[in-house]
């Protein structure tokens, strides 16, 4: 019995002996794993003085550059939060899902994981303290072991690495919509720097010297996050990573494809048992090209992950590091209740737009967008015609295509697409984003009300990489839509009578943006009037109205607002705002049933429609 029982205690120690070995060998991985500390703050460009703003007040973000590496070429893939975050979290272009237009939460197949998971799998403990805004149908917190106000990595079991992230929102676009006392401005306006699209007034300078105090309030936080992770003797086993989630914020910045919506900043601190995983030595700039589709492939890559095969991007540090890119890929879609929808590729130095709806101004009315007093006070001195020609542009429609030098026109005003020397840049680059829209398989050319008939039934994901999506007969429509060029007309209205309705609404879409020029296509657009795509026919009215035939446009334009897709009634809302006193027959339906309707962005279109038409 006494052997027996010496036997058991050794095969019991033998086994705890070998499971505490298998523990500390564990342990030992983990801790030649880094732990992850993200902070990230919203709405905001590369307003510091590391970044060469003598305006600014960071000195934080200035000794962090100085220990990190700053990155001079960083882009939101979308230049507003929830498409941006939603490219973050799943490393794919929205437009390849569906999900560029804002708060859509359309629904995302199972293949694509938000990368938390995959880090929770190798054994990190993943908190989101505490912005989610993903974009795609699901419950965001459940992505982390720990989302809410709450979370934090010195919730994580002992031992076990960390990837964290603490979101700031005091640069939010929401911290100007409310003018303090001037007296209590730190930036003085008279001071405040001020872009060429701004006109110079009192609200104006006002507006931008808050904003620049709300910095300075950023960064003081900054400070206090990266002062606890030193209290927390965590400093020197932790990678820190800042970022803003896009550019901003007054208007013309945040929503707009330009480096004022699009360039963040980004500086990454990596301590000395990690330096072998950073591209430089502390202090130094990387002017590589990035964008937020490579972020979620390189936080696997510095935690030893291998990255997915549907990732879009391109990992920037660590071992699987890929080559550089050529250019910074970005989209515009539906703003809250406006459709909009362009497309922009940039390199170091030049930035190539595709707008789609062209016929469109740029400073569309956003109930949001109207809260900040500075976009109240442009629109103002634009319609006293105060405005100079470069501030003039954002009231007007576009030009179907720009082109700018970056670098050497940073507010990108001067646009240099129809300038004989850059002829070959030009077409180069609408070559470049062409390519790529056919590569990532673009779903922005479907109107949304087919996106949302599509996720009724699956995903626009597997819908539009699958030869149901004819992205290569229509892109070619959608171009010749939108170029402006009347020799068109004869193929728009060849495309108004093609079997696919997608196709039909590009070349309905061709004659609103020709306007008084497509006259000879009435009788082609009179039959759209009655096709069995709403969307369709909402282009189509709004077309015949343009040509004068009123009450048929705007009759075709009342019958949609019954439409049971929402996506079609906030389509037909747009339009009857763009046809001014005409629409007023609409005025009953506006107050009564889409002032209950179940779309809030109809509701809002609704409302201010309303309140334009009295």
């Amino acid at each position: 019995m006494l052997n027996s029982r010496r036997q058991f205690m050794r095969a019991v120690l033998g086994t705890a002996g070998a499971c505490f070995a298998g523990s500390l060998h564990r342990c030992a991985a983990d801790r030649d794993r880094p732990n992850i500390l993200c902070i990230t703050s919203e709405d905001n460009s590369p307003f510091f003085g590391c970044y060469g703003d003598a305006f600014a007040t960071t000195p934080n973000f200035d000794r962090f550059a100085q220990q990190g590496i700053l990155y001079e070429n960083v882009f939101a893939t979308a230049p507003v939060c929830a498409p941006a975050r939603c490219t973050i979290i799943t490393g794919v272009y929205p437009p390849s899902m569906g999900t560029q237009h804002m708060r859509s939460r359309y629904p995302i197949p199972d293949v694509i994981k938000p990368y938390p998971m995959y880090l929770r799998e190798a054994g990190y403990y993943c908190t989101n303290n505490a912005k989610t805004d993903y974009n795609f149908h699901g419950e965001d917190g459940s992505y982390w072991d720990e989302s809410g106000q709450e979370a934090h990595y010195k919730n994580r079991p002992q031992g076990m690495p960390f990837f964290a992230i603490f979101n700031y929102t005091v640069s939010h676009e929401s911290s100007v919509h409310s003018s303090i006392p001037a007296d209590q401005l730190r930036h003085d306006p008279g001071l405040a720097p001020l872009p060429p699209y701004h006109p110079d007034t009192p609200v104006v300078r006002h507006d931008w010297a808050q904003y620049y105090d709300k910095i300075e309030d950023l960064d003081a936080l900054f400070g206090e996050r990266l002062q606890e992770l030193e209290e927390a003797g965590l400093a020197e086993e932790t990678i820190v990573i800042y970022f803003a989630d896009h550019g901003g914020v007054l208007a013309r910045s945040k929503r707009y494809l330009y480096d004022s919506g699009l360039h963040v900043p980004m500086i990454i601190r990596f301590p000395p048992k990690y330096r072998h995983l950073a591209p430089a030595s502390p202090g130094a700039r990387i002017d590589q090209l990035i964008t937020f589709i490579d972020f979620p492939a390189t936080f696997l890559s510095l935690a030893g992950i291998a990255v997915p095969r549907h990732m879009q991007g391109t990992v920037f540090l660590g071992k699987q590091k890929g080559k550089p890119r050529k250019y910074a890929h970005s989209f515009r879609d539906r703003m809250d209740e406006k459709y909009d929808f362009s497309r922009t590729i940039r390199d170091k130095q030049f930035r190539y737009v595709r707008h789609y709806n062209p016929q469109r101004i740029f400073g569309q009315y956003l109930e949001y967008l109207w809260r900040a007093p500075l976009t109240r006070s442009w629109e103002e001195e634009f319609l006293a015609g105060r405005c100079n020609d470069v501030q003039r542009k954002f009231w007007r429609p576009k030009p179907f295509e720009e082109l700018f030098d970056s670098r050497n026109d940073p507010w990108e005003v001067h646009n240099l697409a129809a300038t004989p020397h850059y002829r070959q840049r030009l077409v180069r680059m609408r070559a470049d984003l062409r390519n790529w829209l056919l590569e990532i398989r673009d779903s922005g050319f479907l109107p949304e009300g087919a996106l949302a008939d599509i996720a009724q039934n699956g995903t626009v994901y597997d819908y539009v990489h699958s030869a149901a999506y004819e992205l290569e007969r229509i892109l070619p429509v959608a171009e010749m839509a939108t170029d402006y060029d009347a020799a068109h007309l004869p193929d728009l209205c060849a495309a108004m009578a093609d079997a696919n309705p997608t196709i039909r609404f590009w070349g309905a879409m061709g004659c609103l943006v020709l306007g008084d020029q497509a006259g000879p296509a009435i009788d082609d657009l009179f039959v759209r009037l009655k096709d069995p795509d709403g969307d369709v026919v909402a282009v189509a009215a709004e077309a015949v109205v343009k040509l004068g035939f009123h009450k048929e446009g705007v009759d075709a334009l009342i019958g949609l607002l019954a439409h049971a897709n929402g996506k079609v009634v906030l389509r037909a809302v747009n339009a009857l705002e763009q046809i001014g006193d005409y629409a007023l027959p609409a005025l009953p339906v506006l107050k009564t049933e889409l002032a209950q309707h179940q779309d809030d962005y109809v509701v809002r279109a609704a409302k201010h429609l309303s309140e334009i038409l009295g």
